[in-house]
């Protein structure tokens, strides 16, 4: 398609949009008294109008029913969380025995290491990008430390070529097979969350298995963004949050992958829980746990339902538009914003760099040369939401669920503005 500058185009472009009208299932800040231009979902999801439906069926029952909530409510609490798996199963590509939802992300990268990160004397290494999300730096070197080594000597971080913004993934192939048989454990963000890149998920994973490691996933910037087949990969562990491109609300709660030939199994390394335990025998309060038959089994306590019911919520939205219409869209925004940009960087002194590689998300990473905080500081005043990574580069996040064209183009000429006279 070749894309026009025009605001008749863009609202060309939205007239067109199958998915134009769930722009109204969703809550807008606004600035000005405008709603804004939102391009951080990939930081915190807008918020669903059917969420608070949802919340308030729980402070009912709750306020109704007491403790026989859990049995009695309109969704029973104690197995609220399952309603959750098999709509998730189909945005990450699993089986709904392979999925739940628990805790939050790092907790449950952590608790999943428990089970997958088994060092030993010969095999104890670990792979991960350069420049990892902090919290996954952070899980790795005091996983690390409980099994008293060194991180220096056992995490290896793959590099990007100099010169260069995205990693290759036969550079990523490369040291898995130069590390080979000391190699315990390979754990990527599967979506860089500073240049928007995502990883070729399916090699890697064949790449980590085929040395005899194990290979996990932090999907934060993947989950609800790309398209993820993850038992078909045979990837053993994944976690993901859940307020990003999920929209379930600030901090909420995290879901997990295991794959299914985990599953089931009492002797694999686990932290337990009273809510892992079968639930036939759950409430004789036995003294052997009996794990669940599912992923459930790596469950410690009974979900928080107010946080879970925002969850259930949003998955209904995937579960009207599914992954497939979300991804169209997804790729014909994001080219049209890149279209936008190059139009803007056309006409105005400054340089603009776009970081993200073409095997991309929702998200674009901007490199702004001659540009600083102040331009910023800009778009914010005038009803533009964008997340600011030092040293001078904005991410772009336009989310197919709620993002129109016309905000595209609306952006375009507000950044222009802002750089030839607005500051």
């Amino acid at each position: 398609m070749q894309f026009k500058n025009s605001l008749e185009f863009a609202q060309q472009l939205d007239a067109e949009d199958k998915l134009y009208n769930y722009r109204n299932e969703f809550n807008f800040p606004k600035i000005n008294g405008k709603p804004v231009i939102y391009f951080t979902g990939n930081s915190l999801g807008l918020q669903p109008k059917r969420t608070k439906n949802y919340v308030d069926e729980v402070m009912t029952d709750w306020g109704n029913l007491g403790v026989e909530g859990h049995f009695y409510a309109q969704k029973p609490w104690w197995d609220y969380h399952e309603k959750l798996a098999a709509p998730l199963a189909k945005v990450v590509g699993a089986k709904p025995e392979e999925v739940s939802v628990m805790n939050t992300l790092t907790v449950n990268l952590h608790l999943l290491l428990v089970s997958f990160y088994r060092p030993t004397k010969k095999r104890y290494k670990i792979i991960c990008e350069e420049k990892a999300f902090p919290s996954d730096q952070y899980i790795l070197k005091s996983q690390v430390r409980v099994h008293g080594l060194n991180a220096k000597d056992t995490i290896v971080t793959i590099k990007k070529r100099s010169g260069e913004h995205a990693w290759r993934t036969e550079d990523v192939i490369a040291k898995i097979n130069e590390v080979g048989e000391e190699l315990a454990l390979v754990l990527i963000g599967g979506v860089n969350y500073y240049n928007g890149q995502v990883f070729n998920m399916e090699a890697i994973t064949k790449a980590g298995k085929n040395v005899g490691a194990y290979v996990g996933w932090d999907l934060a910037h993947g989950v609800g963004n790309v398209d993820l087949k993850l038992h078909d990969w045979n990837v053993d562990f994944a976690a993901w949050c859940s307020y990003k491109y999920m929209n379930s609300g600030p901090g909420n709660a995290s879901g997990v992958f295991i794959n299914e030939q985990y599953l089931g199994k009492e002797d694999i390394p686990r932290f337990e829980g009273w809510w892992g335990t079968k639930k036939e025998t759950r409430f004789l309060m036995k003294p052997e746990f009996e794990p669940m038959p599912n992923a459930d089994a790596w469950q410690l306590s009974n979900p928080p339902v107010l946080s879970v019911a925002p969850y259930l919520a949003s998955l209904t939205l995937f579960e009207e538009v599914g992954m497939k219409a979300l991804i169209e869209k997804r790729d014909k925004i994001v080219a049209y914003l890149e279209f936008i940009l190059k139009e803007v960087d056309a006409v105005v002194e400054s340089t603009f760099e776009i970081i993200t590689p073409k095997d991309r998300g929702c998200q674009l990473s901007v490199l702004l040369h001659g540009e600083g905080k102040s331009l910023f500081n800009y778009l914010m005043e005038n009803g533009v939401v964008i997340d600011w990574r030092e040293p001078n580069v904005i991410r772009l996040a336009p989310a197919p669920f709620y993002c129109s064209y016309e905000d595209m183009y609306r952006f375009g000429q507000i950044l222009r503005k802002g750089i030839q006279g607005g500051l």
